[in-house]
């Protein structure tokens, strides 16, 4: 398999702010990075993890992008890039005895998918 650099082709789709830790994400994207498309999606739908369902959504997304924009065909792609960046935090308050509060972080993060295209 050969891939095509081609500078002017920007295949990519971005979600931001989900609710979920970045490593958690993380131990998913990693088994899917440079993966086909078709193989990537049989991988996230087996795997027993939350984070696989909002990134089935964006590969799915950015697979529609490719087919939309540059009339491309999605079984000729495949994952270029696959980044997880950390978010913003929400920050909460547990109540605690004698009147104190006790910190909640929950965490968030950014997922971008940028897609290329296999040619034989």
């Amino acid at each position: 398999m050969k891939t095509i650099k081609d500078s002017n082709l920007k295949i990519k789709a971005l979600d931001r702010h989900i609710r979920m830790s970045p490593e958690k994400v993380r131990r998913v994207i990693n088994q899917i990075r440079g993966r086909s498309y078709e193989q990537a999606l049989m991988i996230l739908e087996f795997m027993p993890y939350r984070a696989c369902n909002p990134i089935l959504k964006l590969l799915s997304s950015a697979a529609a992008n490719a087919s939309h924009n540059f009339g491309l065909n999605k079984s000729d792609l495949f994952i270029n890039e696959i980044r997880v960046d950390k978010g913003s935090l929400l920050k909460r308050l547990q109540p605690r005895a004698q009147g104190r509060g006790y910190p909640i972080h929950k965490p968030t993060c950014h997922i971008t998918i940028g897609m290329g295209i296999i040619s034989e």
